[in-house]
Formats: C-alpha cells, sequence, structure tokens
C-alpha cells in the first residue's frame, strides 16, 4: 500500500457538553422519581469525564464507583452488568484486575447511530437500580440504547 492511499487518522464521533449535560439531568430526574441519591458520571468515547453531579447524601465512593462505570461502559459499548459476566469467565477474568474496569451494574454505553459516543455511569444505589436509572435517563435523552 503506497503512503498516498494510507488513511492517517479517523473520525471519532463523540457526546457534546450540552448533550452531556442534559443527560446527566435526566438521570437526576430519573432517580428522583425513586427516591435514590445518586453519584451521575457522564464520558466521551475516549472514557473522559464530561459531566458529573453527586446528589448530597450519596456516599462519596460513588463518586469514583459511576466515573469508573461510565468509563468500563464506553471502553467497548457493553453495558457494565454484561461486564460482570465477562469478569467471570476464566478467559476474561483478568480483566478484572484493571483498576478501573467496574462490572458492577449501573454503566451504560451511551450510542448515536449505531456508534458508541461515551458512557453513562450511576453509582448509589444497588446494581440493578443504577442500570436502570442509567436506561431511563438515556431513553429520556433521546439516545439509543447498546444492547
Amino acid at each position: 500500500m503506497s503512503q498516498s492511499t494510507v488513511t492517517k487518522v479517523q473520525a471519532k464521533a463523540s457526546i457534546t457538553r450540552d448533550s452531556a449535560l442534559a443527560l446527566a439531568v435526566a438521570a437526576r430526574d430519573a432517580a428522583t422519581k425513586i427516591g435514590l441519591n445518586l453519584a451521575i458520571a457522564v464520558t466521551d468515547e475516549g472514557g473522559h469525564l464530561i459531566a458529573f453531579e453527586r446528589a448530597d447524601a450519596t456516599p462519596f465512593l460513588a463518586a469514583e464507583v459511576a466515573v469508573n462505570k461510565a468509563w468500563t461502559a464506553a471502553s467497548f459499548g457493553l453495558d457494565t452488568l454484561i461486564w460482570n459476566q465477562v469478569v467471570a469467565q476464566p478467559a476474561t477474568a483478568p480483566l478484572a484486575n484493571h483498576p478501573r474496569v467496574m462490572p458492577v451494574g449501573g454503566g451504560v454505553p451511551i450510542v448515536v447511530g449505531g456508534r458508541v459516543v461515551g458512557g453513562i455511569g450511576i453509582s448509589g444505589g444497588n446494581a440493578q437500580q443504577d442500570h436502570d436509572v442509567a436506561v431511563a435517563a438515556l431513553k429520556a435523552a433521546g439516545f439509543e440504547l447498546a444492547n
């Protein structure tokens, strides 16, 4: 292949700041409806934090967990509930040792046009509640669901 035909860059799709903030508000609204105090994190496609908030009564550890759930979901475009199953398999169990992998429900990829553009991470409830709030926020904000 000649040097002139090799593509040197690729276009990456990423969530915008305004969309990330709107998603965080949608998650706050979903959490309020079911009476939960949660930490909410939204990352771009590379796992970099774009929007974050933590309710007053949310445990401080939930903040870091929410960020890592969003990062984990964005990394391979998989819900963290699925990651829980991935790291349970002997062939992929070593991934659980990565310091940022958070295979606990509440992290969901953000998808637009079939492409992962970020991740949302919710922490402070149980794994299913966190997951349900993330999904409700994505639906309310008009995003696709990956899985």
